[in-house]
């Protein structure tokens, strides 16, 4: 066979090239090639390596070998499930762990009230930006003098302080003494920021102490619940308030 021959037939071959492994069936182990050898070696020796060491295990555990799962777990269909002990309290048991709870409760409600207490008192119940407008009502005589009316008079001040429900000095305080305090527009601006970053806190502490009010009476509604006596349920539980339910009236000596 000359050389021209053997070239001309093995330009004509195909190369052989190796099927890829789809990514469905990788976890099926290593697809069978011809230059996996060292892949496939060592994949086998891993997979053996495990069995020696379960077996290993196996053989050193102690038959006689006691731990709690073996009383609190059970198999259902197949799976291993962990038995859910119930807990075991007498009504007596309850009751007082209702009490203790509404102690707690009812103790954190009165530290929130003398929280907004001690707060009113350092606000002294001033007006904030857009809180509602008070109304003050003066009472007159005649009709005379309800068109006649001046409250600047009547509150012995300046009109550029009538609309103040506080810090509101009469005319002859004005003239005996001189302003105090800050008369910056940018100081002024910044007091009253505080002033309504301490209402926005007065608001939400009140509200935290009414949540805590509504938390206490369903404690308490519960606990009621623990008695034997017969009761109809005469309102649902919402939110702002618990169930209310009717008593059948009982006698005691």
């Amino acid at each position: 066979m000359s050389a021209a021959f053997r070239k001309a037939a093995k330009a004509r071959q195909r190369p052989h090239r190796e099927r890829a492994q789809p990514a469905a069936r990788s976890k099926l182990g290593l697809l069978e090639k011809k230059k996996d050898y060292r892949l496939r070696a060592h994949d086998y020796h891993k997979k053996q390596n495990a069995l020696r060491a379960l077996q290993k295990k196996a053989l050193d555990k102690n038959p006689d070998e006691f731990y709690f799962k073996m009383i609190r777990a059970e198999v259902k269909d197949g799976v291993h499930v962990i038995k859910q002990q119930k807990d075991e309290v007498t009504p007596e048991q309850v009751k007082l762990m209702k009490t203790q709870d509404i102690k707690y409760v009812e103790m954190k409600r009165v530290a929130e009230a003398k929280k907004i207490e001690r707060l009113k008192a350092e606000l002294h119940l001033l007006d904030a930006a857009g809180s509602n407008r008070r109304q003050h009502l003066f009472f007159v005589d005649t009709e005379r003098e309800v068109r006649e009316f001046d409250i600047a008079t009547h509150l012995d001040t300046v009109p550029e302080l009538v609309d103040r429900v506080y810090n509101r000095p009469t005319v002859a305080t004005l003239e005996r003494q001189t302003v105090q305090g800050p008369t910056d527009p940018i100081h002024l601006k910044k007091l009253a920021q505080q002033r309504k970053n301490q209402y926005d806190l007065l608001r939400q502490r009140i509200e935290r102490e009414k949540a805590m009010f509504v938390i206490t009476q369903k404690i308490q509604t519960r606990k009621d619940l623990l008695d034997k006596t017969h009761k109809v349920k005469v309102k649902k539980e919402t939110t702002t308030g618990p169930a209310i339910y009717k008593f059948k009236f009982q006698r005691k000596r």
